[in-house]
Order: C-alpha cells, then sequence, then structure tokens
C-alpha cells in the first residue's frame, strides 16, 4: 500500500519561503520570513554512501532560506510499518552526524508511525523506518519525529523580542483562518535570519498561502521588546 497524496506544490517542495512580511503591528520585525516546511530527510554522509553509492556526496538543487542550506536533488523511498510508503521524500543538506526524517502529523497517519513532537537533533526514544535509494537500504531503528515548531534568529533579533535561545513564542497568522500557534521553540545565534518554520499541517490550518500577515510575540503577549538578552 502506498502513502500519496495530491500532487500540490505545498507538499512537493520541501522548504519554500512563504511571507516576507513588513508588518507595523507593534513595532515587529520587517524581515520575518515564515517558511513550510515538508516531509524531509537529513542524512549522514555514510547513509549517502549506502544508499547513493560509494563515493557519492549530496548535490544541491536549490538553497534554502538560511545560509548553507540546501534541498538536495537525491531522494530516497521511505517505507513504514506494515509496508506503507512514501515514494519520494527530499533530502535536505548538508549531512548531518545523525540520520533524522521529519514528518507532519498526516505523514504519520499514512504510515501508521506514531510520530513524537521533537526538537530538531533529539531522537533518542523515535521510532524507525527504512529508507530506500537506488544503491541500498538504511535500516534505522530511530529518528523519525514531527519537528516540533521553531523560529531562527539572530543574537539582534533576540535582543530585539526580548528573548534568547529555549524560550517560547507565539505567531499569530492573519488569514481566513486566522491562529495563534503557539509556543514555537526560539533558536537563537549569531548567523541564522529571521524565520519560523511551520510543517504543512500547520501551514494548512492556519491557512498561510493566503494571510495577510503575522506577527511574533513573546509568550507574555508583548510583541517585541527591546533591551539586552
Amino acid at each position: 500500500m502506498t502513502a500519496t497524496t495530491v500532487d500540490r506544490k505545498l507538499v512537493e517542495q520541501i522548504v519554500r519561503r512563504t511571507l516576507l512580511l513588513r508588518t507595523a503591528a507593534g513595532g515587529a520585525r520587517s524581515n520575518l520570513v515564515v517558511s513550510i516546511s515538508a516531509r524531509h530527510v537529513h542524512l549522514t554522509d555514510a547513509h549517502v554512501e549506502t544508499l547513493f553509492g560509494a563515493g557519492r556526496t549530496l548535490a544541491p538543487m536549490r538553497p534554502l532560506y538560511q545560509d548553507g542550506f540546501y534541498a538536495a536533488e537525491e531522494t530516497v523511498m521511505l517505507v513504514g510499518p506494515r509496508r506503507r510508503m512514501l515514494p519520494s521524500v527530499r533530502i535536505l543538506g548538508p549531512t548531518r552526524r545523525q540520520t533524522q526524517v521529519e514528518l507532519a502529523f498526516t505523514d504519520g497517519i499514512s504510515l501508521g508511525i506514531d510520530l513524537p513532537v521533537r526538537p530538531s537533533g533529539q531522537i533518542d526514544g523515535t521510532p524507525g523506518c527504512v529508507l530506500v535509494g537506488p544503491k541500498g537500504v538504511v535500516e534505522l531503528a530511530e529518528g523519525v519525529i514531527r519537528a516540533e515548531r521553531h523560529v531562527h534568529m539572530n543574537t539582534r533579533d533576540a535582543a530585539y523580542y526580548g528573548v534568547r535561545t529555549g524560550d517560547r513564542m507565539d505567531l499569530k497568522v492573519h488569514s481566513t483562518c486566522s491562529a495563534i500557534l503557539q509556543d514555537l521553540l526560539v533558536r537563537a545565534d549569531e548567523t541564522s535570519k529571521l524565520e519560523v518554520h511551520l510543517d504543512t499541517d500547520e501551514a494548512n490550518a492556519a491557512d498561510l498561502d493566503h494571510a495577510v500577515g503575522v506577527e511574533l510575540l513573546r509568550s507574555d503577549g508583548a510583541v517585541a521588546r527591546r533591551g539586552v538578552v
């Protein structure tokens, strides 16, 4: 049985830049980007060679919004319990120290996998799956998650909002299905651009494609606070 969906750009584009909104609401940052992350895979160097052949490296297809990251040309088949499968799941680069599969909740239902919500990289005790490439197969004992919604920012943005890494923020979406998505995990460093990552289920629920504005708020309700983190 193959778990497939209607061929829509929303699902097939792995991570795409959705909104670059310049809003004056509450002093919100003018460079806030909200991106939709569809299902994808991160691989180790060893697993790239197992799946695609000795000496193979990932071939960048298009850059992502964060500098140095890209959607690769390569895809794999993902096989879940009872042989349910997704035939073509995009790989994102660069490679990592651990292989990780990120799916939306509805993908998990289709595959028969009970997806835990985890921050990227925290895969201990998570379900596994089988990855099938043109040259080989990788059986993962763990590593399949629903990525926790989060916001990337640099330290200047963090100071503007009055937050730091590990804090929580909310995203208010103004659309035909306006919603507040709570508890985005803050991931701040020296170089990241200000970008919220949502999965396809979250974006669809808020009708993000037709949003006329977004606001990033601290969990205490403040839109922004200038100050030193």
